[in-house]
């Protein structure tokens, strides 16, 4: 099947069946009503590689998050893609797992499928790796490290606004033993995390414990080992803040492990607002990073640079705002009052 049969049975020529397809607005409606019935009739899928060779646009738009098993990533996933569905475009996603070569791989696929634009959401990744992309003049969005180049969109993430939320709700609550658990220290937007929380730190009139800095890898696993860490240290703290929540998660699970109650023994605030924080016991305290928001950024920013006639002298920045959403894993830290496994007190609000 196509389009010369597609022409025949709609009694039109060729050159307006390729025109419907295209969806060009010039063609006489009840025409293009007459060829779209019988693409429906016979159940005709154009072929999408060739209209991209004849109109020289693929309408795909490349996607690299980091880790496709981190609960952060799907809904990033599902509403870049969503918007690109809306926009008749598609998608080529890849996830680089942070490994370089894995990076690279996804460069070079995406460079072969010809893709319009890449949004690069791995929170890190050196951006070396993506010369071939800027040679190529390939618009790019990049989380927090985008160079100041044409066609190069990135969008800062405030880190601060929310882990300084954090900070001080911890202080409200009477907390002055305070420790953090960060992500891995090569990412970028671990250790701007980190530099928030020392910041909100010395905000509050409290001298940061390097004793209570703990470095973690973003995963459960690795937030029960640093939570492992913390307890075997001299200063226990009577708080934990999480560079993400899957960590924060971990370090529930070792509390319980090591019978502390949570909020009652530990306060625990993660960061990114996964969905799954709604419903862990307690619900997680923690600090948002709109994923949707982040893929709509991603998407309008792409959009913005493909359909520009004359590059920005230097790029596009775009904000993404965090803040503190408060559940039931923080509470009043009342060292009059015994701690003990079964004390489990809820929430406290500012």
């Amino acid at each position: 099947m196509d389009i010369r049969e597609i022409a025949k049975r709609a009694r039109v020529s060729t050159a307006t069946v390729s025109r419907v397809v295209n969806r060009i607005p010039t063609v006489n409606p009840q025409m293009a009503k007459r060829v779209w019935n019988v693409i429906e009739e016979l159940g005709y899928y154009p072929n999408t590689q060739a209209r991209a060779l004849v109109s020289g646009r693929s309408r795909i738009f490349g996607l690299i998050i980091s880790d496709i098993t981190n609960p952060f990533f799907p809904e990033i996933v599902q509403v870049f893609e969503a918007i690109a569905v809306q926009r008749r475009y598609e998608i080529l996603l890849s996830s680089t797992g942070n490994d370089p070569k894995r990076m690279e791989a996804a460069v070079r696929r995406m460079l072969e499928r010809r893709v319009e634009g890449v949004a690069v959401l791995t929170f890190g990744m050196e951006e070396a790796l993506l010369e071939d992309l800027k040679v190529r003049k390939v618009p790019l969005v990049f989380v927090d490290v985008g160079p100041q180049r044409p066609a190069v969109s990135n969008i800062r993430i405030d880190y601060l606004h929310g882990i300084r939320q954090g900070v001080q709700h911890l202080a409200a609550l009477r907390h002055e033993k305070i420790a953090f658990i960060t992500g891995p220290l090569r990412l970028k937007s671990a250790v701007a995390r980190q530099q928030a929380f020392l910041r909100s730190i010395q905000e509050i009139g409290l001298e940061s414990d390097p004793e209570l800095i703990i470095e973690g890898n973003h995963t459960m696993e690795g937030g029960m080992a640093a939570f492992e860490q913390l307890l075997a240290r001299p200063v226990r703290p009577t708080a934990v803040m999480c560079s993400n929540d899957m960590t924060a998660i971990g370090v529930m699970r070792k509390s319980h492990e090591a019978k502390m109650a949570i909020p009652g023994d530990l306060s625990v605030i993660g960061f990114d607002d996964i969905h799954l924080a709604q419903f862990v016991l307690p619900p997680l305290t923690t600090i948002q990073m709109s994923q949707a928001e982040l893929a709509r950024l991603a998407f309008n920013a792409l959009m913005a640079d493909v359909e520009r006639e004359t590059p920005a002298a230097s790029g596009s920045e775009y904000v993404l705002k965090t803040n503190l959403i408060l559940r039931e894993s923080t509470s009043l830290n009342s060292p009059s009052v015994p701690k003990n496994s079964n004390s489990r007190r809820h929430g406290a609000r500012e």
